[in-house]
């Protein structure tokens, strides 16, 4: 979902307040709300602004591995660079293993085009 603004930008504030509602049922409560939904929204922007679907996946991952990584170190008290290395992990994962490919099979398609 997160590579969703390359194509179009009005998956950005759909992104945003998405996270907002899934976050409201997270393990972090408020902070979650206000720190993932601010690491989604940052994502999404940058993502639109992208000049290629593999730029535009790296956006994502910076944005969640310092934001929830940092916020994961202080709620939680874990190790901050692990934190942030693990989180990246996951997320280079969702955004280049699936989302990459997926998005091309759709661009293939014709079911999303940039514009």
């Amino acid at each position: 979902m997160t590579l969703l603004p390359f194509y179009m930008a009005e998956a950005i504030p759909g992104l945003f307040i998405g996270c907002v509602f899934a976050n409201f049922y997270g393990g972090f409560g408020l902070a979650d709300m206000v720190f993932g939904s601010l690491a989604t929204l940052i994502a999404a922007v940058l993502t639109r602004k992208s000049r290629n679907i593999w730029l535009a996946a790296l956006w994502p991952v910076v944005s969640n591995m310092i934001i929830i990584g940092t916020m994961l170190h202080v709620l939680i008290d874990v190790p901050f660079i692990a934190t942030c290395i693990y989180v990246g992990l996951g997320e280079a994962g969702a955004c280049y293993v699936v989302g990459v490919p997926l998005m091309k099979i759709l661009e293939k398609r014709n079911l999303v085009c940039r514009y």
